[in-house]
């Protein structure tokens, strides 16, 4: 492993997003937009390695681990290094949220097990259905959506400069109501959107705004993982408004990626009433990803 490690950094934007073009990725972690807001939490160091970006994640209190590697290379190789780099700091291997693609590659190292990491695992759902909502299983969904069009006028505008002041309020807001300062993931995923909506002239997302009274109450932003599937990184709205999030998700996906067939809404993190949520949207598929770690 090259000892050339450095801090993710808005440098490292184009060699990702030109690996990513070319290697478009199935997993919802694997954005610049992602690694970048998410870069404090990690603390990701990244270097240049086998034909591909290697990316260190070393969690304040954690172990380090290796993401999944951007690119395309010598996997095995990558592995190789990647085990004596864990031996020189003294600390047990681990790789997370590694793909099956990447598992598939790797039944030479008898050293390491494969654990299935469900509470990681992402939903991925048709565009048409969550835009559309047909049929029964949407029933309830449409439900929700029907009252609120009844009690309230709202309006739905693309997230641009102008309203990142307002979002900033918004998130601020629902992280009180909330009690975010209880919840170490609560505060992380906070700096994370302080972070992608400070940036936005920066990063290569999309996103759009529900305003009610003309005010903004809800912002979503997701960007195109691969040519077949947009994922969403996050999506915030006042709890006090009683079906925005369903119309907000529709509306964004309405305008803003109707034509991209799949959506990615990233994982549940094994907290049950998110599992429920997710589920509740019927998903057309997972996206299974695992960990690697000694036997």
């Amino acid at each position: 492993m090259p000892l050339n490690l450095t801090p993710l950094s808005l440098d490292h934007k184009p060699e990702i997003d030109a690996l990513l073009r070319q290697y478009p990725p199935m997993i919802s972690e694997i954005s610049f937009t992602n690694l970048f807001i998410w870069r404090y939490y990690y603390q990701f160091q990244v270097a240049s390695d086998r034909g591909f970006i290697t990316l260190l994640a070393q969690p304040l209190g954690a172990n380090p681990f290796f993401f999944p590697p951007i690119g395309k290379g010598d996997t095995q190789s990558w592995v190789f290094d990647s085990l004596n780099f864990f031996k020189s700091q003294g600390v047990s291997p681990c790789f997370e949220r590694i793909p099956q693609s990447i598992i598939s590659e790797l039944s030479g190292f008898s050293e390491l097990q494969v654990v299935a990491d469900r509470d990681n695992s992402d939903y991925v759902y048709r565009t048409d259905n969550l835009v559309r909502l047909s049929g029964n299983k949407y029933h309830t969904l449409k439900n929700h959506i029907n009252r609120f069009n009844k009690k309230y006028a709202w309006e739905y505008l693309p997230l641009t400069p102008n309203f990142m002041e307002e979002c900033l309020i918004l998130q601020d807001e629902w992280c009180r109501s909330k009690k975010c300062i209880d919840s170490h993931h609560l505060l992380n995923e906070d700096k994370a959107i302080n972070e992608a909506l400070k940036k936005i002239s920066l990063l290569s997302y999309k996103g759009g705004v529900i305003r009610i009274n003309q005010k903004v109450e809800a912002f979503t932003l997701g960007e195109l993982l691969n040519p077949e599937t947009v994922v969403i990184h996050i999506e915030k709205a006042n709890p006090e408004f009683p079906g925005l999030y369903p119309i907000l998700q529709q509306q964004f996906l309405e305008r803003e990626w109707s034509l991209i067939p799949f959506v990615n809404r990233e994982q549940d993190l094994g907290i049950e009433g998110l599992r429920k949520s997710k589920l509740s949207y019927h998903p057309e598929f997972m996206v299974d990803k695992f960990r690697l770690i000694p036997k």
